[in-house]
């Protein structure tokens, strides 16, 4: 194996994107070294790179979704073994841990074998997407607590209970509503662009509404499938006007996830809750609960309980990564995750 690899490297905060040469890390005791085949894009890393915030350090590689082949185990490892496929959550504030590049250690709580019905590209698109949604579902400390599917009486232990999601096409959408299927949540409602409906309902949802309607029409038609307010709900895109729409409908009681900081003002006197999340399993208060997620979800995703987002492959490699971004900071992606594969640069 070399002792070098290209990775696309920030020389300096918000600095143009580079590739270039950078040593393979080496695993240590809990970690494996993986030869990474595929990465997919998330938002995060366009605004991580864009407003030069949660990273301290540079030179930085980012990147937390991926998948590849083991190349070397670190001490007490037993979970893999060399040549076998896995996915996992990397870290966008180690550089070792990090996906924009060709070799990257991995943490094994966080990491799970490929079935063979999945493809290296696929399997790349869920590490991200699913622990944002289950943290903000089953955390404690960056999410609501409900009881996880994991759990003993977790499955479907919320039978009956109508759950509002809002993007449901967006990659933490998209698991946000397979989750609440596990967890036996009916009726699961979503907002979204219409052409996405036949996938989303394949996924779970029972009712997609047309993400585009004026917050009164949203109010009706929400209001009309469940005849009250809601006590659960996730919101997915937590603009200010999401979560103006997704506060009007909360009921007393009920518990709102953010994916972004909240803009919610309530008194003190409000019994109702808005949590923001941060979806890294790497954290010392999301650990927990990312392991547990993890030691499931090579089962789950087998089973089909758990399915990959819609891929869309970029050519180039790392180097396609910069522009890919781009269309997030305009806006312009929809219902895909785009994966590059590094060995191609």
């Amino acid at each position: 194996m070399p002792d070098q690899q290209l990775a696309l490297i920030i020389p300096s905060k918000q600095a143009t994107f580079t590739v270039a040469s950078r040593k393979i890390p080496k695993p240590g005791p809990g970690e494996v070294l993986v030869k990474l085949q595929a990465t997919a894009l998330n938002p995060f890393d366009a605004k991580i790179h864009r407003d030069g915030t949660f990273v301290d350090s540079y030179p930085a590689v980012l990147g937390t979704d991926g998948a590849g082949i083991v190349e070397e185990i670190g001490e007490g490892v037993t979970k893999f073994n060399p040549g076998e496929r896995i996915f996992f959550h990397g870290a966008f504030d180690d550089n070792d841990l990090a996906t924009f590049q060709q070799y990257c250690v991995v943490t094994t709580d966080f990491a799970a074998k490929v079935p063979r019905s999945l493809s290296l590209d696929q399997a790349s698109t869920i590490a991200c997407g699913i622990g944002t949604a289950a943290i903000g579902m089953y955390g404690t400390m960056n999410g609501i607590g409900l009881i996880p599917p994991w759990e003993r009486g977790g499955w479907s232990k919320y039978k009956g209970w109508p759950i509002l999601i809002l993007g449901g096409a967006g990659s933490v959408g998209n698991y946000v509503i397979q989750l609440a299927k596990l967890s036996g949540f009916s009726p699961i409602i979503t907002t979204s662009s219409l052409k996405h409906t036949e996938r989303l309902k394949s996924l779970g949802a029972n009712h997609v509404i047309d993400r585009y309607l004026p917050l009164p029409a949203l109010k009706q038609a929400v209001m009309k499938i469940t005849g009250s307010r809601i006590h659960m709900m996730y919101d997915c895109i937590s603009t200010a006007e999401t979560q103006e729409a997704a506060w009007s409908l909360l009921a007393p009681g009920g518990k709102l996830v953010v994916t972004q900081p909240s803009l919610i003002s309530k008194d003190s006197h409000d019994s109702r809750q808005v949590v923001p999340v941060d979806g890294s399993p790497q954290s010392d208060e999301n650990w927990e609960t990312g392991k547990r997620l993890w030691a499931h979800l090579e089962r789950w995703v087998e089973e089909g309980h758990i399915r990959p987002n819609n891929v869309e492959l970029l050519s180039g490699g790392l180097r396609a990564i910069p522009d890919a971004l781009e269309r997030f900071n305009a806006g312009k992606v929809d219902g895909v995750k785009m994966v590059v594969r590094p060995q191609e640069t």
